[in-house]
């Protein structure tokens, strides 16, 4: 019997999930983060789950994991000390870096811009030029790489990068100052950036470049410690690390490309999302992630999540591919003030673990919307958060009361309001991702998870009109069940820069096949079978000498037997009218970027509907207790997530309590229990 694991490491929690890969079941564990060493968190959550199911560390046949260990290096400038080579002339590339500033239209005035992740001390210019074209200008100074390394190792320098100017064109510069690097020091980690990425963009190729550097030697060190300690414990199976774009890739390929973790935490609920939407037939779909600090939400569409090519960490905005999240300051200990007029705010400021919301009877005394949930009864009375926390509501209403008095409300009234803000602020998140792209929420259910995403779902779903909202049978550990449906995948991208109406289909399949090659071997290198192998397609198109790109996604055949490339113009402008509402129909199309997603088809998870036949009618209702809705007290039934069938019906007013959440269906709602277990909201 074989079991496949997933352990998804958070800053407070790590979440792991074990799937029964003959009988589905899946056993969910929950333990206490240990950033000191995550390994050992890791190694305790999975032995506890392993001890529930009566099974050990040997038994294990895949395991998928992620992590926040890379986020958390690049948003603390904790990383190694990074030396940079680059083109002459060009060291301040990384003070230049683009026209932006962050925020509204004063961002400028308060921006303190960082300093950049390579020291302008640790940049050293070498004499060398290749041209736009690929040709070379001026050879490579060897001599003066040489040297180069040697001062910058003499300063303390813990790792290598090398950027130099159109070197993703013509990558020869860049592999040779790499040999001559490890040559003199084999122990250097060293990175380049035509392997990060053959796409034009002089800084942003450097910046990744850079900060892949600086996370390279600690990410090593922590996947390295990290299977070794399973190892030990006799785990023999295959080990898979998640990317941001929700595909993952073998421990080697994340020590060579850390950068591509950078968010393989949030990209993981998306990704499950997507897998849920496909088996239970709704395959658009918005998603919540409501936790504790923040909300990510995420937009599903045909039953595939949407991947942008660039995230931003911090200040930094870097090349990567990664699933499209948008984040929002909203979370469960988000806390409520009054600004300087008067009006009532909520976050983006978290009261966090610790002290944590006055509920949780730890010191704290700001008001928070956890609080607001249990002053309101969404939380019902005497219900310990996650199992072992006891909530004290007695806390919660006093922190209340110091936003309630100066409103001239009652302490429920405040509540109300504070949980009507919050919504509202996340409303505006799903509004970005699918009304400012030309979707209508309209035609989309919304799968909510996450420690607090189904106590909002329902008020979410009535604000943005979604068709439905779908609680999965275990919210909390989402991201770590989106963790067993990925696929091992890579993208291979290359500059092209032709205009499609001039581009004979026979050229363009020749640069498709260098890359689908590209993709091919790296598939080889992760062990993935011939039948497992599938390559997506997609050309980056815009009108010529814009840049707004959109991909476009075709087949091969479309462009071996084609005389020109003018079926993607039809695809682009479809979409750029969906987003923007216009078109330049006399304007040339533009090929900027080819791209290949080659993946590897996994089978980690398997969702079956129940055969064990449909309950009808009314579920059991736990109890039933007084919870505020709707500007009044409201006799509502308390449900047990555990005794829910397939088929039960749950009329609104009414809570589902279950360890690792608790959702709220509002009165003129009505949750059904599909075959699946989750629980459907839909208007009575």
């Amino acid at each position: 019997m074989a079991y496949n694991v997933a352990v998804d490491v958070g800053g407070t929690f790590t979440d792991v999930l074990l799937f029964n890969e003959e009988t589905g079941e899946l056993i969910q564990g929950k333990v206490l983060s240990t950033p000191e060493d995550p390994s050992k968190g890791i190694v305790t959550g999975i032995q506890a789950v392993c001890e529930r199911a009566g099974i050990g560390f040997s038994d294990l046949h895949l395991h998928f994991h992620g992590t926040t260990v890379v986020t958390n290096m690049i948003l603390t400038s904790t990383g190694s000390r990074v030396g940079l080579l680059t083109t002459k002339g060009h060291e301040q590339i990384l003070h230049l870096a683009r026209a932006w500033t962050p925020g509204p239209l004063y961002g400028w005035m308060s921006l303190v811009k960082p300093d950049p992740p390579a020291d302008p001390t640790d940049t050293i210019g070498i004499n060398e030029r290749i041209a736009a074209d690929g040709t070379v200008l001026q050879p490579l100074d060897e001599d003066e790489v040489r040297e180069a390394i040697r001062t910058l190792v003499d300063r303390g320098v813990e790792a290598l990068a090398i950027g130099f100017l159109n070197s993703y064109i013509n990558p020869a510069h860049e592999r040779r100052a790499r040999e001559i690097a490890r040559e003199m020091y084999p122990d250097l980690s060293v990175s380049i950036s035509s392997d990060m990425g053959q796409e034009y963009g002089e800084y942003e190729r450097t910046l990744t470049t850079v900060v892949n550097t600086a996370v390279r030697p600690r990410t090593m060190h922590y996947m390295r410690n990290f299977a070794s300690s399973i190892g030990e414990k006799g785990f023999g199976g295959t080990l898979a690390v998640v990317r941001s774009d929700g595909g993952n890739m073998s421990t080697d390929a994340v020590i060579d490309r850390p950068i591509q973790i950078a968010l393989s935490g949030p990209s993981g609920g998306v990704t499950g999302s997507a897998y849920l939407a496909r088996v239970i037939g709704v395959p658009d779909v918005l998603t919540l992630d409501m936790g504790g600090t923040s909300t990510d939400v995420s937009l599903v569409l045909g039953g595939e999540t949407i991947i942008r090519r660039e995230i931003q960490l911090g200040y930094y905005q870097f090349k990567v591919p990664a699933v499209d999240v948008q984040s929002v300051g909203a979370g469960g200990g988000s806390i409520a003030f009054l600004s300087t007029s008067g009006a009532l705010q909520v976050g983006p400021a978290s009261a966090g673990a610790d002290p944590g919301p006055a509920c949780y009877g730890r010191g704290g005394t700001q008001p928070t919307v956890t609080d607001a949930n249990v002053v309101l009864h969404r939380i019902p009375p005497g219900v310990a958060l996650g199992g072992t926390l006891k909530l004290d509501e007695d806390a919660a209403r006093r922190a209340v009361k110091t936003i309630a008095d100066p409103l001239g409300m009652s302490v429920e009234e405040a509540a109300s309001a504070i949980l009507d803000i919050v919504n509202e602020n996340m409303h505006a998140a799903l509004r970005v991702v699918s009304v400012e792209r030309g979707h209508d929420p309209r035609r989309f259910a919304l799968i909510a998870f996450g420690g607090a995403g189904p106590m909002h779902a329902n008020a979410l779903g009535r604000l943005i009109h979604s068709r439905s909202v779908i609680v999965p049978p275990s919210p909390g550990v989402m991201s770590a069940f989106g963790f067993l449906t990925s696929n091992i995948q890579n993208e291979f991208a290359e500059t092209y820069l032709r205009i499609a109406e001039e581009t004979p289909g026979s050229e363009l399949a020749a640069t498709v096949q260098r890359l689908i090659a590209q993709a091919n071997e790296w598939l080889e290198s992760e062990g993935v079978a011939e039948d497992q192998k599938v390559f997506d397609l997609y050309a980056d198109c815009r009108y010529y000498l814009q840049n707004i790109q959109i991909p476009c996604r075709f087949d091969l055949a479309e462009i071996v037997d084609g005389d020109a490339c003018t079926f993607l113009r039809e695809r682009f402008e479809q979409a750029h009218r969906q987003r923007y509402n216009f078109d330049l129909p006399d304007s040339p199309l533009e090929i900027a970027t080819i791209r290949v997603v080659g993946r590897g088809t996994i089978r980690g998870v398997s969702l079956t509907a129940s055969t064990n036949g449909r309950a009808s009618g009314d579920a059991q209702v736990l109890r039933h207790e007084p919870v505020y809705f709707n500007g009044t007290w409201m006799d509502t039934g308390i449900y047990d997530r555990a005794s829910l069938l397939p088929g039960h019906v749950l009329a609104g007013p009414a809570i589902v309590i279950q360890h690792d959440t608790t959702t709220v269906i509002e009165p003129g709602y009505t949750g059904t229990v599909d075959a699946y277990g989750n629980i459907l909201i839909e208007e009575a």
